[in-house]
């Protein structure tokens, strides 16, 4: 095969490096970047400084201009890019990915069209472009040379969540520490807080549900309090002791930080409310005589996502010790259930009225499955464009509609005995 342009042969584009060669013209700076999640690059990825003169295009100097043109089969990235705005269309440079015969990575090769493909203008930013194809050359996620400790859990969480080699490199590059995944750790501190509150005011620190006043708290979901509407959802900060607490907290902050880290606040944060809704409704239904403690309808919905995912994408998971943290996995999720039935049907001590229900552990679980895998499995992809989510939006909505109507009418028609509202 001939040599590309700059005299550079197709095997030395394998080896080269961005930090040795080919810097821009003085007098360009790189302009702000998107943060991470969000999916499309940016709107603008450089710009001359104000005292700059005008270049001639981005091909005269944005580095790794030989991989690019290689990519291009020698054509002049000037006919690309006519304006010099800095972008190339997206269906342009798919063709081109597909149409050269250079001897590239198939792995680079998938992450390039991945690159033309999420942009929803249909434009790709020639710099980002640059700058990840430096990136991925020759190197996967592992072999990004010194990383500081951030970098590396960051590493790790790719490794944890996402079974694509593409979508793990595309995440670590894309990646920014800004915003934090603060809804997750904001929903575990706030359980920790009221936690601590009521059992400095009860002075009881186990069993809370056994006290006669934990039931009067406007938190926990009652059956008698039906018309409080907001009850549905704020239980989901009470618990019934310290090791339900430690125990959904603990999940919280190992399974749902970093699945807010790679999948986002808004979808993340739809997926844990959606399943402590499903929780309350589900108990409504099913043990109408039954109130509702604890966040373990948004957390079994957390959890058997990723559970989920992680089998249906076994192959292609790369965390350590799969097997073993599944069983694990599985068999602590199944001895909180046994414990939650135990205190439902036989509780220890002595009670005013019926204790807390586990039918909000196995409806988060449902809701997990369904919703939450559609979710999961469309990393980069939006949900609005898959006609699976709709139908899992749909059977929700159904679901939620048919739960209004059971609270309004069913209790009084069935004439169910429910215990008097403290």
């Amino acid at each position: 095969m001939g040599r590309v342009e700059d005299g550079v042969t197709a095997e030395e584009l394998e080896d080269w490096d961005p930090g040795t060669s080919a810097l821009p013209a003085p007098g360009i700076k790189q302009g702000p970047r998107e943060q991470a999640g969000t999916g499309p690059l940016s709107q603008k990825c450089w710009e001359p400084e104000p005292d700059a003169p005008s270049q001639p295009g981005p091909a005269l100097w944005f580095r790794g201009r030989a991989h690019t043109q290689a990519l291009a089969g020698g054509s002049s990235l000037q006919q690309l890019d006519p304006e010099n705005t800095g972008f190339i269309g997206a269906e342009t440079f798919a063709g081109l990915v597909h149409s050269h015969e250079l001897p590239l990575d198939p792995a680079k090769l998938d992450m390039l069209v991945a690159l033309a493909q999420s942009n929803e203008q249909g434009q790709v930013c020639y710099q980002e472009l640059v700058d990840l194809v430096s990136a991925t050359v020759g190197r996967g996620v592992c072999g990004c040379g010194k990383l500081g400790v951030y970098k590396r859990f960051v590493r790790y969480v790719a490794y944890e969540i996402l079974p694509c080699e593409v979508d793990r490199r595309w995440y670590f590059y894309r990646h920014r520490s800004c915003p934090p995944p603060v809804f997750m750790a904001s929903v575990t501190l706030a359980q920790i807080i009221v936690f601590l509150c009521y059992g400095a005011r009860l002075n009881k620190w186990v069993l809370q549900t056994y006290h006669p006043e934990y039931m009067k708290s406007p938190l926990v979901y009652h059956p008698g309090h039906r018309a409080r509407a907001w009850r549905f959802l704020t239980y989901m900060f009470m618990h019934v002791g310290l090791e339900q607490l430690g125990f959904n907290a603990l999940l919280q902050l190992m399974i749902g930080v970093p699945l807010e880290m790679v999948h986002g606040l808004l979808r993340i944060s739809l997926l844990y409310l959606a399943g402590v809704l499903a929780g309350s409704l589900t108990v409504s239904i099913t043990d109408m005589r039954a109130p509702v403690v604890g966040g373990s309808g948004g957390v079994y919905a957390l959890c058997s996502a990723h559970l989920a995912n992680v089998v249906m994408n076994w192959a292609g998971m790369r965390c350590p010790y799969k097997l073993l943290r599944m069983v694990l996995a599985l068999v602590c999720m199944s001895s909180e259930v046994g414990r939650a039935v135990w205190l439902r049907f036989s509780p220890p001590l002595p009670a005013s009225g019926p204790q807390p229900s586990f039918m909000a552990h196995l409806a988060g679980a449902v809701v997990g499955v369904s919703m939450g895998l559609t979710i999961l499995r469309s990393y980069e992809e939006r949900l609005r464009d898959q006609c699976g989510w709709w139908v899992v939006l749909l059977a929700y909505g159904t679901f939620l509609l048919f739960a209004v109507f059971w609270n309004v009418f069913a209790y009084d028609l069935l004439g169910a005995h429910i215990p008097p509202p403290p």
